[in-house]
């Protein structure tokens, strides 16, 4: 080879070396003008405080989560309070999530991956619309949530993780192209419906001093009506009026259901079952009076509304022969517990506006009949000689 041939030779390597540089550089620009940078946060530029409005849509249904009067509300619910733990905890996630993957994907293919944006036509490979907006009503990013990645554990021995544990999600952001992003995180809370956002705290009824059970005007409205009640908050309960004799487990059984009631829904202006409902009467200790009535829903659950009043004693009775060095204490427990209860009573009067979807099951130990109520005599003992 003389030196011509040389010369010629090493400069095509230049031009071949330079165009591929080239051609490595604009991949690189795009790829990090995608935002797609393994391990970068999906959303490096949004601040949560920036977030006024979630709105998810998909394929049967939608929810739109406002800030209103400084509190977050569900607005397919009237303006129901919203549970603020989930929203904050569901925007945290789409600030940090951390992408794992990226690769574009063209349109024709975005329903194998559930990445169908929804609309009037329910399509098969549809996903999860998420909107991201401010104050004033301005989109700030737009997303649909698609498919579930799984990750197989070997280690995990429940039968529904065979094929593998949710460890990511395939999301398509608006104006970002055809880029398909794997994030780190399966978003699993990010669903579209109204129920599943409602600020969980219900109404709670303690201290138990009387309950009655007011059945409907039908023929079995005396058998299913009861009224029981105790003289003092450890003591034993009994039937009000009436002949025989309360078996305890069933009083029991009735006070407690009180204590943990969870409701699933709310319901606007219904009026469902209100022909059908039973009304409860409880009167607690603490000079309070809750009045709650239940009318069967469908699928076996009830629609509740309940009203509290009353006003809790703003003074403490001594206890017998209570001693001089104990009162201040006592004392101070019993401030601290009355404000406890006058916020949780305003509270309570705040929701008491609302009728409530509420499980079947819950309900099932307060609609006890009276004849269940009875305590059954046990058989006489006959000795044989």
């Amino acid at each position: 080879m003389n030196r011509k041939q040389f010369l010629w030779l090493m400069l095509a390597v230049v031009i071949m070396c330079g165009a591929g540089f080239a051609l490595f550089w604009q991949d690189i620009t795009a790829y990090r003008d995608s935002g797609a940078k393994i391990g970068a946060q999906l959303l490096p530029q949004m601040k949560v405080s920036d977030v006024a409005k979630l709105r998810l849509q998909d394929a049967t249904g939608e929810v739109t989560l406002a800030v209103k009067d400084k509190v977050w509300r569900v607005e397919q619910r009237g303006g129901y309070p919203a549970d603020f733990a989930e929203i904050s905890g569901l925007i945290l996630k789409l600030l940090d999530v951390k992408v794992v993957q990226s690769e574009a994907v063209g349109a024709s293919l975005h329903g194998r991956l559930n990445l169908l944006a929804p609309g009037k036509d329910t399509k098969e490979g549809t996903g999860t619309l998420v909107e991201l907006s401010d104050a004033a009503g301005k989109v700030l990013v737009s997303m649909v949530l698609g498919k579930v990645s799984l990750k197989k554990d070997p280690m995990n021995p429940l039968p529904n993780a065979k094929d593998g544990v949710p460890a990511g999600r395939h999301i398509l952001v608006a104006g970002k192209g055809d880029n398909v992003f794997v994030v780190s995180d399966p978003l699993e809370k990010a669903v579209a419906r109204p129920g599943a956002w409602l600020a969980k705290d219900f109404f709670k009824i303690d201290r138990i001093k009387t309950l009655q059970l007011a059945a409907d005007g039908g023929v079995n409205a005396a058998a299913s009506s009861w009224k029981i009640t105790r003289d003092e908050e450890w003591g034993q309960w009994k039937f009000a009026t009436g002949g025989g004799q309360l078996h305890p487990s069933a009083a029991v059984t009735v006070n407690n259901a009180w204590s943990g009631l969870a409701f699933t829904d709310v319901i606007l202006d219904d009026k469902t079952g209100t022909d059908k409902a039973v009304t409860f009467t409880a009167q607690t200790f603490d000079d309070l009076t809750y009045t709650v009535k239940l009318a069967p829903h469908t699928d076996g659950d009830y629609v509740l509304r309940f009203s509290v009043a009353g006003t809790p004693p703003k003074t403490r009775k001594p206890e017998p022969k209570e001693k001089a060095e104990d009162a201040a204490k006592l004392d101070k427990e019993f401030a601290e517990n009355r404000q406890r209860l006058e916020a949780r009573v305003m509270l309570e009067q705040a929701r008491s506006q609302w009728a409530y979807v509420v499980p079947g099951k819950q309900v099932a130990p307060l609609l006890l009949k009276r004849e269940q109520m009875v305590a059954t005599a046990a058989p006489a003992q006959h000795n044989h000689k």
